[in-house]
């Protein structure tokens, strides 16, 4: 053996320490694009160092706990997303009936589309199929008069599993124009805390913001906290009609700190709630990257604070933002708990999307807590699953106890659920859909009940254009998971079934979608499923 080079000890010795390091407790563990556990909360600040991923194929030695990886390929990143599990296949004589709570988040897609742009595969926590799908406008019918929202549904072939079909259910609420809209008191909470002091974070919320403004009624009041380290009170409830005031605090932000997103969340509530407006829209916009790392920052805890506030009848709105520490499944948990809804802003286009052309669905709500129960009839078909909607699936007990919280929707929104399933041989009646909600100030839910019909054999080629290019966006979602039951759904049938249904696109995001399915990153091949289907 030839004697150790001793010019080379210290540089050995700090490989070694390097490697160590990254096993310890403090590191950030999610090292893979596939695991999708939240990061620790040590990691606090976008500009961290990472361990490095493993190689494809290759394993973690020594004491680094093994990724749970699904697809395979790595990436190094600070963010966390929630596991989501997929629904599986149910036998309808087992268990014929399904029960959800609705989402009109849209945050999913927005994050996905960012991921593509910069050429990384997507996290698979990060595809949310139900959020990617109601991210796009579709021409549903209007409500009758008198009635909260219209429904819908729609049975065709299932493009990617032959044999099997779709079953789509359109919900759409009453639309209201902004000269309509109730007198709003809203409080934008503002991180300002160093994590948030990049371009992409930011100066992109002060956009955000400006954009919003630049709607604002002279009956409309705007109120304006900041937290980091500390919170306070960066503007005082100010009539819309004082546009260069709010302008003027908006550009006075500047970032830098640690984060308490507990206490900003106590101030911004409270400042809601002395300008509360009566019948009015009152409403907190909190707009951050997520990383709480000062006072409350356990999320069971802050998932209790923001419960608690709910029901003071001030909703709440959340805006993510950046990249590298977003934490999308505390904010995603936020806007759940707090009877609100969840988008996230990459670009000024986007801004303008959520800020002013849906502002009135983002802002005013008009059916809270609605839910959605199926029972399906066995003799129409054997098995279905629920595509998307995970965290949304409740017991069907809860489908009728009205303490239990669900979804809201606001104002001119679009809900869309789709289920596949293997027909039977009946014909007649293939399910019945019950749906409850409740109007925004009761406490008491109202129940409408629609019936869908087994007949007819529609092709996916004869089905509407909403209907196939949802099931496209679908697809696209199941493919970027490694999804066991994507089928067919492979990038060129992608986009020859959104092509087909691209039809009247008045704002473009059909014809985005086409780029994105070009561009993204696909799984090498579907993750196996535990047992045969």
């Amino acid at each position: 053996m030839k004697p150790i080079d001793h010019r080379f000890l210290p540089i050995a010795l700090s490989t070694l320490a390097f490697a160590l390091s990254a096993c310890s407790s403090s590191t950030p563990s999610n090292y893979a694009a596939g695991y999708s556990a939240a990061a620790p909360a040590s990691v606090s600040k976008s500009k961290v160092s990472r361990p490095r991923a493993a190689p494809s194929g290759g394993s973690f030695a020594g004491t680094c706990p093994p990724p749970t990886v699904s697809v395979d390929y790595y990436t190094e990143s600070a963010e966390s997303y929630a596991n989501v599990k997929e629904n599986e296949f149910v036998r309808t004589s087992a268990q014929p009936v399904s029960t959800f709570g609705a989402d009109v988040d849209t945050a999913s897609y927005a994050n996905v589309r960012r991921f593509v742009h910069g050429g990384e595969a997507v996290p698979q926590g990060a595809v949310r199929l139900e959020e990617m799908v109601n991210y796009f406008p579709y021409d549903y019918p209007q409500p009758a008069p008198g009635q909260p929202f219209a429904v819908s549904m729609e049975t065709a072939e299932c493009p990617w599993k032959q044999g099997d079909r779709l079953l789509k259910i359109a919900l759409r609420t009453r639309d209201v124009a902004p000269a309509a809209r109730p007198a709003a008191n809203l409080v934008f909470l503002v991180d300002v805390s160093g994590s948030m002091d990049e371009k992409n974070k930011l100066p992109m919320v002060k956009k955000g913001l400006e954009i919003l403004t630049d709607g604002l009624r002279p009956q409309d009041r705007i109120a304006m906290v900041t937290y980091a380290g500390a919170s306070g009170l960066a503007l005082p409830a100010t009539g819309g009609d004082k546009k260069s005031a709010i302008r003027q605090a908006i550009r006075n932000l500047d970032g830098g700190g640690s984060t308490n997103g507990g206490e900003g969340i106590e101030l911004a509530y409270r400042a809601a709630a002395e300008n509360f407006i009566k019948g009015g829209v009152n409403r907190v916009i909190l707009a951050t990257d997520g990383d709480f790392n000062v006072g409350i920052t356990d999320e069971k805890a802050l998932e209790r604070l923001i419960t608690t506030k709910a029901k003071s009848g001030i909703f709440l709105s959340v805006l993510g933002f950046g990249m590298g520490n977003l934490k999308d499944s505390t904010l995603e948990m936020l806007a759940d708990k707090g009877n609100g809804n969840y988008a996230y802003i990459d670009s000024k286009e986007e801004a303008e999307k959520v800020l002013a052309a849906d502002a009135s669905g983002t802002l005013l709500t008009v059916a809270k807590d609605v839910k959605l129960q199926l029972e399906w009839n066995p003799s129409a078909a054997m098995r279905y699953r629920l595509l998307g909607y995970e965290n949304r699936v409740m017991d069907d007990a809860d489908f009728s106890n009205d303490r239990k919280d669900s979804g809201d929707m606001g104002a001119g929104q679009r809900v869309t659920v789709l289920y596949q399933y293997e027909p039977a041989a009946a014909a007649g009646n293939l399910a019945t859909l019950r749906i409850r909600h409740k109007l925004p100030e009761a406490a008491q839910s109202t129940m409408v009940t629609f019936s869908c019909s087994a007949g007819g054999a529609q092709t996916f080629a004869e089905a509407g254009e909403d209907f196939r290019f949802a099931a496209a966006v679908t697809a696209f979602g199941m493919a970027l998971r490694g999804s066991p039951y994507a089928g067919a759904a492979t990038q060129v049938a992608i986009l020859d079934w959104a092509g087909g249904a691209r039809g009247h696109d008045p704002g473009g995001h059909r014809r985005e979608f086409i780029g994105l399915v070009k561009k993204a990153k696909f799984p090498r091949g579907p993750v196996k499923l535990a047992r045969a289907e």
